[in-house]
């Protein structure tokens, strides 16, 4: 658990996608760099939305389609619609989450909001994601590490601006994890900008380095895909976030975006 005090004098990423994604949990600071970033890089709002698309379409296909009961949510971020739990409770009220985040700001809220069905289980572990042992030790105990679990990593890797670690810690928490559980990894891809905007979409990136306390870097679609090596990828693979199993609705309207994602299941 973290005893970091809540800093808001300083943009947080939690606190700036909540405010992308229409939420209420952030600062003015928070909204001052969103609005900033979003004016310079249009796309990124609806990166953070296709984001929470995926999420929720991933958790949906799992436990339809796969009879997956239970999830490991590192990365959380603020509570906002279709939280993991949500989805998946909806479905198979016995669905077991453990999420993980180590911000003050998502523990206070998560402790108040993310609640779960009386038949499963909901769990928040106020933890770096790089404890790799101290999180896979809370979670086990809610998560039954002898079943398939959903492992999903929203956003949450571009952080890290070393890809060999990044590709490590995801790799060691799915040695952990048994035979037939699932990765989900969706993140921000130099990918799908337009020419004329390349200047302030970096422009956008050095504002983000410079205001929030979270560096964030944008992988290659190359590296980006290696998060999956060894993995067997589901249809329709490694793809921009809009074109994971897009809705009937939104056939002919979906475009690409720099934001990827992919699901996969571990042999």
């Amino acid at each position: 658990m973290t005893d970091t005090p809540i800093d808001t004098t300083v943009a947080h990423t939690a606190r700036v996608w909540n405010h992308w994604l229409g939420g209420k949990d952030n600062y003015p600071v928070d909204r001052e760099v969103g609005d900033r970033m979003a004016k310079l890089f249009p796309q990124v709002v609806e990166a953070a939305r296709g984001d929470r698309l995926f999420l929720r379409r991933t958790v949906t296909h799992l436990v339809r389609e796969e009879g997956v009961r239970q999830f490991l949510d590192i990365g959380t971020g603020l509570p906002t619609a279709d939280n993991t739990h949500e989805v998946a409770q909806r479905l198979a009220p016995d669905a077991r989450i453990v999420y993980v985040d180590n911000d003050p700001l998502v523990l206070a809220h998560a402790r108040a909001l993310l609640r779960g069905t009386d038949e499963g289980a909901t769990r928040f572990v106020g933890s770096d994601l790089r404890e790799i042992d101290t999180v896979l030790a809370a979670a086990r105990e809610t998560l039954d590490f002898d079943r398939p679990i959903g492992l999903t990593l929203m956003g949450t890797m571009g952080h890290f601006g070393d890809v060999e670690e990044a590709l490590g810690i995801v790799r060691a928490y799915m040695d952990a994890l048994p035979s037939g559980s699932f990765l989900a990894v969706c993140d921000g891809v130099d990918a799908h900008i337009e020419p004329l905007r390349e200047k302030d979409v970096a422009e956008a990136m050095e504002l983000w380095r410079q205001g929030v306390a979270q560096d964030y870097h944008m992988r290659s679609v190359e590296d980006f895909t290696r998060y999956f090596d060894g993995f067997e990828l589901l249809d329709p693979g490694v793809v921009t976030v809009l074109r994971w199993r897009p809705e009937s609705t939104e056939v002919g309207d979906v475009r690409d975006l720099p934001q990827y994602c992919g699901l996969a299941r571990k042999p």
